[in-house]
């Protein structure tokens, strides 16, 4: 039984095939695509794919990208499930006020980093952030329920904004530093530093929760970018929501 998973951000689409549905499932082939390539996929990247026995995939882009996709798909006899947030599922419970508003690719990446923590040892309160057009920060307990999370522009947005709205600054190609002493370097350092502390707020209030040190995973396109500037220790995992995909799917087809 393969499994194709498709990961549909509001940049990129990526997506991986595996022999199996399930964590540590073998990789036999992955991709990404823009979302303005997506009518590429079906005659391209996927033209060599045997047909997929499942697919199973979250999208935040919205539903017009979504039809999209499923004409992709077309060529295949499968019709794909998208996750959606729910109140638990594949071990986590979800403590949002309202749980299918949640963002199924924050869901899908906290159920990932919770079946990660748990093959690595035992249950640990745990952070997730993930990098990318915007900046999310999960909180985990240690029994498993998401606590809550914050969400604040990706370094682009802050850069831009500042572009727009202040007289006489451009989006840097500047340096993180310690002690910035050029324009370009203050607004690198600025909106690096912006996240790493909004990071670090989240893990201080987790701790101070629970008593005890959280795990901090982190995900995402930025996040080989951000993970050197991290006042926290961040284990960066690149295949986060590809490791909740895989876990879900064992839970509903496994």
């Amino acid at each position: 039984m393969t499994l194709l998973a498709l990961d549909v951000g509001n940049t990129r689409l990526k997506w991986a095939l595996y022999d199996a549905p399930r964590v540590g499932g073998r990789l036999l082939a992955h991709g990404a695509q823009f979302l303005e390539n997506i009518e590429k996929l079906a005659e391209g990247d996927w033209s060599s794919l045997s047909a997929p026995t499942r697919v199973l995939g979250c999208i935040v882009a919205g539903d017009a990208v979504k039809r999209r996709v499923e004409e992709q798909l077309e060529q295949w006899d499968v019709t794909p499930q998208w996750v959606v947030s729910s109140a638990s599922e594949a071990g986590l419970s979800n403590g949002y006020d309202h749980p299918a508003r949640l963002g199924s690719d924050r869901w899908v990446a906290m159920i990932g980093a919770r079946q990660r923590l748990l093959q690595k040892g035992p249950a640990r309160p745990c952070i997730v952030v993930m990098v990318g057009t915007a900046v999310t920060v999960e909180a985990i307990d240690s029994a498993g329920r998401f606590l809550g999370g914050i969400i604040l522009p990706g370094h682009g947005i802050m850069l831009r904004a500042l572009e727009s709205g202040t007289a006489g600054l451009h989006v840097p190609t500047g340096e993180v530093r310690d002690f910035p002493t050029n324009t370009s370097d203050a607004l690198t350092s600025g909106g690096t530093f912006a996240i790493a502390g909004a990071v670090q707020r989240m893990w201080d209030n987790l701790r101070g929760h629970c008593g005890e040190d959280p795990v901090c995973y982190m995900t995402g396109g930025a996040g080989w970018k951000m993970a050197p500037s991290m006042s926290t220790p961040c284990e960066l995992v690149d295949s986060l929501i590809f490791d909740g995909l895989l876990e879900i799917a064992h839970k509903r087809f496994g």
